[in-house]
């Protein structure tokens, strides 16, 4: 491979293509927007698949010293998920960890979440392993039929299938619910059927917003896009399951849409990155631009930052939490006032729903399709990533 095989694409997105249903259908042609629209049907394949598997070893000897959640990419961030739905009222830590094997610590006391929508990444097969090895207590998501199932099988340690129906960057939601539900059977989150329900429903909805038949100006995941387009993306989120949500519209649009992007708390932002705002990017480009100048004798627009906002309103003021659902609001604001004062546009998306796996949900359905309508207005195949290819075949050599 000579570094270009199967780049295609053009750098000038295209707006047409989103309102013309005939073309996204053959920009797309392994169907991303289709596999995206399945996330509600995921949650109840997903709980239905985690019911039948025999998740009640896992309670015979009581609550864990801690959880490990072993992914790599979409599977990884599963434990990110499961971390900000348990909460501050979590009573044993919840760690992700995206290497292989397992912190040194673990041991007969811990539970291991192991998980790989392929059932082979290394990641979560040396997590598993080493979780054998230890004596720790074993869960496995991924493929039937896979190393993964093989491993769990030798460990006697319940396993929930994930079927292969869609890529793993469009299988957020068959990954997490079977770890969600595993949580519960630990006794560590609360995820009752009426969440499921209502998150599936929620997914459901969005999907039709954001389906391709609907026209931009109506369709909140391509006017999102064509937001974006030619900027640098800037994402963050007002609290810690918006958040979850910022660095997964982080993945899918580097991913489908090749875009560079900066995610993150807004928290952590304030603390230094707010300042991007005034840089060349931003601030400084925007006081440059003259509204009187001939159009005709204007350079191109040179790139400029766009802000996404996340936010989250809280479920509930009494709920222990790491800031004040006050503090995190007054901070959203300010950071929307200080992005209109130097030019930098400003979307805003905000969580709805009554539990926080529903509100997760809100925060994720249309962005995830946006990366997609990004990509399509490109002209790329969010589906096929020659780069993500080439690396493997470079790595496996």
């Amino acid at each position: 491979m000579d570094g270009t095989a199967g780049v295609s694409g053009r750098r000038v997105a295209d707006e047409s293509i989103l309102d013309d249903p005939d073309a996204v259908a053959a920009h797309d042609p392994g169907g991303m927007l289709r596999f995206t629209a399945s996330a509600g049907a995921q949650v109840r394949e997903s709980a239905a698949l985690a019911a039948e598997a025999n998740l009640a070893l896992l309670e015979d000897e009581g609550r864990p010293r801690a959880v490990v959640i072993a992914g790599i990419g979409t599977a990884g961030r599963t434990g990110d998920v499961l971390a900000t739905v348990a909460g501050p009222r979590c009573p044993v830590p919840v760690i992700p960890h995206r290497s292989a094997g397992v912190p040194g610590w673990v041991g007969a006391a811990d539970v291991v979440i192991a998980v790989s929508a392929s059932g082979r990444s290394p990641e979560a097969l040396g997590a598993a392993e080493a979780a054998h090895r230890r004596g720790a207590r074993l869960v496995a998501v991924g493929a039937p039929d896979s190393q993964l199932q093989s491993v769990a099988e030798r460990a006697r340690a319940p396993f929930i299938p994930v079927p292969r129906r869609a890529p793993a960057r469009a299988s957020l939601w068959a990954l997490t619910v079977p770890v969600l539900l595993a949580a519960r059977t630990l006794g560590l989150v609360k995820v009752n059927e009426a969440d499921l329900a209502e998150t599936a429903a929620r997914l459901d909805a969005d999907a039709d917003r954001c389906r391709s038949t609907a026209e931009s100006f109506v369709n909140p995941a391509k006017s999102l896009a064509l937001g974006l387009a030619g900027s640098i993306p800037i994402v963050w989120g007002s609290s810690p399951l918006a958040t979850v949500a910022a660095r997964r519209f982080g993945d899918t649009l580097s991913a489908n849409a090749r875009y560079p992007v900066v995610t993150g708390a807004l928290g952590e932002a304030g603390r230094g990155r707010v300042g991007l705002l005034d840089g060349v990017f931003g601030g400084l480009v925007e006081s440059t631009r003259d509204i009187f100048a001939d159009p005709d004798e204007v350079e191109p627009d040179p790139t400029r930052l766009r802000l996404v906002l996340l936010r989250d309103g809280g479920l509930n003021a009494e709920d222990d939490t790491d800031e004040p659902l006050a503090v995190e609001e007054r901070r959203a604001d300010a950071v929307q006032t200080l992005a209109e004062r130097r030019g930098v546009r400003c979307d805003v998306v905000t969580a709805e729903g009554g539990s926080a796996l529903e509100r997760l949900a809100s925060l994720v359905a249309v962005p995830d399709f946006a990366s997609i309508y990004l990509a399509l207005a490109h002209g790329l195949d969010p589906m096929a990533v020659p780069a993500v290819t080439e690396m493997k075949e470079l790595s496996n050599q």
